[in-house]
């Protein structure tokens, strides 16, 4: 198949979704071909059978913001045409979807078809999507695709509730690549971080509010009066500076490394022994996923599609959003018994085994022939 991607090139769980597929996709003999304003952050400049199209966006004074959904619609009409896609494949609702449906109303005009699928990834719909200013485009958008998935029923059920759809949304969930995602064997890494055998605990986010990290410090504040630990916090957003803060006013700025965004998160991860995701709102939990199949057992909230993944008792624990004294005690439990930690980190990987990337893309693959032959 000759098959468009539109998606976010950043960081964020979408985007990585997206260029991940893709690259599985080339990997399986399929043209995949990137529609977005920059050259996604985990696609490489040489892979076979992937091609980058960039989305340029005049600055034409008349503009007080640049119209990037119309500079994207053309192109996408242009990239169709030109290298004769199968099927467009939108990541993230706004502008995407919209975008989209545009532009196959364009080439259907010059009497070409081209199947949209629309993948909605979480904020799209739960945060974004259901403002008033929003609503209509993004609700047009879905019903106007030849198909829509979701990352998890939760996503599936919440964009039910919050629009008038008429489409039936399939859900493919998130997945991993374990040739990628998997624990390796850094215990000189782990030395220098932890020279006294400390425990690491590691939260990874694009740090906003909704993911709560001040959560993720308080808990870890916890730990420490019972179990000699380092925090990692790995990625950056505007509430590091918050974070930064509270750290001092907690005491624990030697206890807990910033490190940033990092391209190799599986590093980090492979050191570590517990991770932390305390969000108000998870449509699936991409980067809870990523470090199951490093063997961290996850202390999480029960928002959105991460009951779904995280088996409360088995892989880790669920708990209230803001329950920050469970979160702590069942943090501890898991950590002070060695035994018992291998057990959840063991449970952990098989979980995440489930969504290996080998079993998953081939559903996309099913569902694009269903779509493309307009079934």
């Amino acid at each position: 198949m000759n098959i468009g991607i539109v998606c976010y090139p950043t960081y964020g769980g979408s985007g990585v979704v997206a260029t991940e597929l893709g690259k599985a996709l080339a990997l399986r003999g399929h043209k995949v071909h990137f529609i977005t304003y920059k050259q996604p952050a985990r696609l490489d400049f040489f892979t076979e059978n992937t091609f980058y199209h960039e989305v340029y966006v005049s600055s034409y004074p008349l503009f007080d913001f640049p119209p990037y959904e119309t500079a994207l619609t053309s192109h996408l009409v242009d990239v169709v045409k030109f290298e004769k896609l199968d099927v467009l494949h939108v990541h993230y609702a706004i502008p995407h979807a919209s975008a989209a449906i545009m532009a196959k109303q364009i080439l259907a005009s010059e009497g070409i078809h081209i199947p949209v699928i629309t993948t909605l990834h979480g904020t799209d719909i739960t945060l974004v999507g259901k403002d008033a200013s929003f609503e209509p485009v993004v609700r047009y958008s879905i019903n106007m695709s030849d198909g829509v998935t979701s990352v998890s029923e939760s996503l599936k059920q919440d964009t039910y509730k919050l629009f008038d759809i008429k489409r039936e949304i399939k859900v493919i969930p998130n997945f991993i690549d374990f040739t990628r995602f998997s624990k390796k064997n850094h215990e000189h890494f782990k030395t220098a971080i932890a020279p006294n055998g400390e425990k690491l605990i590691v939260h990874t986010s694009n740090f906003r509010k909704v993911k709560r990290i001040d959560d993720a410090v308080k808990v870890f504040a916890e730990i420490i009066k019972k179990i000699p630990s380092k925090l990692l916090l790995v990625g950056d957003g505007p509430e590091r500076i918050n974070i930064e803060k509270l750290c001092r006013e907690l005491n624990l700025i030697d206890k807990v490394t910033f490190l940033g965004k990092q391209n190799q998160v599986e590093e980090i991860l492979s050191v570590c022994d517990l991770f932390l995701m305390p969000s108000e709102t998870e449509s699936f939990g991409l980067a809870a996923l990523e470090a199951m199949a490093c063997e961290l057992p996850v202390i999480s909230s029960n928002a959105g599609g991460i009951p779904e993944l995280n088996v409360d008792g088995v892989t880790g624990y669920l708990c209230d959003v803001g329950d920050v004294a469970t979160m702590s005690e069942k943090a501890i439990y898991i950590l002070e018994d060695t035994e018992r930690l291998n057990t959840f980190k063991a449970a952990a990987k098989a979980r995440a085994m489930d969504f290996d990337i080998h079993q998953i893309v081939p559903v996309y693959e099913e569902f694009y022939k269903k779509i493309i032959a307009g079934n």
